[in-house]
C-alpha cells in the first residue's frame, strides 16, 4: 500500500446514482440566523441539506431570502415533509416541495407520536409507495425496525434514513443492538443515522457500525458556538468512515497481550539460586 493510499479520504457516497462527497447531511432548522446557518453548513463540508417546506412558507417574504442563501452554498437540497401526519399530508407536501425546490429527492416524514416523534410506519409504507411511483426519489425517516425497512425497499426506497434516538434528544444510538442487526441486514442499501445524534462521538460511533452517512440538526444549530461544532461533527464522520474501511479491531472477553511472549528470550535475575 502506497502512502497516497493510506491518506486517500474516504470513499464518496452515491445516493440514488448521485455522488456526494461528504457522508454528514445536515439540517437547517433553529439557527439564531440565517448567516450563522450558511456559515456552519460550509463548516460541516455537507454536500446536502434538508429544508422544511412547511417552514419555508411560513417565514412568508423571508422565505425567499433564506432559499437564496441555500442556493448561494451550492449544495443539494434534500426537502422534507416535517410536520405531517398523514401520507396525504405528506403526499401533498411532496409535490409542492417537488415544484418548489426543483428536485425529486424528499425526506419523507410521517409522524405517528407527537411525544417520540416517532414514525408511522404502517403510513410511512403508504406514502413511500405512492411516491416512488410518481419518480420521487424517497428517503424515507423510520425507526430501526428489520420488517418497516423491508417493506420500505419494496415500496420503491433505495434509502432508508433510520432514527438513532427520538429527534432532539441528543442521545445518540439508543438500540446499537438493532441498528447493527439492521446494517448487516442489508449490507448493499445506503443507510442514514437520522434524529438522536448529540455530540460527534455518536456520529462517530454509528460510521464505525458500518452506516453509510449521518444526518442532523439540532447538536449543531443549538450549540453554544454553531460553527466549530459543525467542524466537529465533520471530523468525527470522516473519522469513523474511515476507522470502519479500515476495519476495526474484534472485542474480546479476554485479556490478549500486545506484545508477544512466545519466542521470546527469558532471563533470570535471581543470583542466589
Amino acid at each position: 500500500m502506497t502512502v497516497h493510499e493510506l491518506q486517500a479520504p474516504v470513499k464518496p457516497l452515491t445516493l440514488y446514482g448521485r455522488e456526494v462527497a461528504s457522508r454528514l447531511i445536515i439540517g437547517t432548522a433553529r439557527f439564531p440566523s440565517p448567516q450563522v446557518m450558511s456559515q456552519s453548513v460550509k463548516a460541516s463540508g455537507a454536500s446536502v441539506v434538508t429544508v422544511s417546506l412547511r417552514r419555508e412558507m411560513a417565514r412568508a417574504g423571508a422565505g425567499q431570502h433564506f432559499l437564496g442563501l441555500i442556493k448561494e452554498l451550492g449544495v443539494a437540497v434534500l426537502p422534507n415533509t416535517a410536520g405531517c401526519r398523514t401520507p396525504k399530508e405528506a403526499i401533498t407536501t411532496a409535490q409542492m416541495a417537488r415544484e418548489l425546490f426543483a428536485t425529486d429527492w424528499v425526506k419523507l416524514e410521517v409522524i405517528g407520536n407527537d411525544d417520540t416523534l416517532q414514525p408511522d410506519l404502517f403510513g410511512l409504507v403508504e406514502a413511500a409507495a405512492a411516491l416512488s411511483r410518481d419518480g420521487f426519489k424517497v428517503f424515507p425517516y423510520t425507526t430501526e425496525d428489520l420488517i418497516a425497512a423491508e417493506r420500505l425497499m419494496a415500496a420503491g426506497c433505495e434509502v432508508l434514513m433510520p432514527w438513532g434516538a427520538p429527534i432532539g434528544t441528543g442521545r445518540g444510538l439508543a438500540n446499537r443492538y438493532a441498528l447493527t442487526a439492521l446494517r448487516e441486514y442489508f449490507p448493499g442499501v445506503p443507510l442514514i443515522i437520522d434524529a438522536g445524534i448529540g455530540a460527534p462521538s455518536h456520529a462517530a460511533e454509528a460510521m464505525e457500525l458500518g452506516y453509510d452517512a449521518v444526518m442532523l440538526n439540532t447538536a449543531v444549530a443549538t450549540a453554544v458556538d454553531p460553527v466549530r461544532m459543525a467542524r466537529a461533527f465533520a471530523s468525527a464522520i470522516e473519522a469513523g468512515r474511515m476507522a470502519f474501511e479500515a476495519g476495526l479491531m474484534q472485542m474480546r472477553d479476554m485479556a490478549a497481550p500486545s506484545t508477544p511472549v512466545a519466542g521470546t528470550p527469558f532471563f533470570d535475575l535471581d543470583k542466589s539460586r
